[in-house]
């Protein structure tokens, strides 16, 4: 029995989904070193946040393909920072 996840999807499908992990792990590498070049804990980040620091451990996974743009925008600010969205043609 084969156990691939793609199989029988679309390649375009695939590329997308690599391309949203891809994003998604960029994202939080770049929060993570803001993180660290503000000497936070994730801890801090989350009183910042007023959120949970469970809820900080899962924005920086990288792994994780869920976060939403009211998360991104609280991170943003928590950072002294602003989300700019741009939507680039294919």
């Amino acid at each position: 029995m084969n156990k691939n996840k793609h199989r029988g999807a679309d390649f375009r499908d695939f590329l997308e989904e690599v391309e949203s992990c891809a994003l998604k792990r960029a994202i939080a590498m770049k929060l993570a070193k803001l993180i660290e070049q503000q000497s936070l804990s994730k801890g801090d980040m989350a009183l910042r946040m007023k959120t949970s620091r469970a809820a900080v451990d899962r924005m920086l996974d990288g792994s994780n393909p869920s976060m939403t743009l009211t998360t991104l925008e609280k991170a943003a600010r928590a950072l002294g920072q602003r989300v700019k969205l741009e939507l680039i043609p294919a």
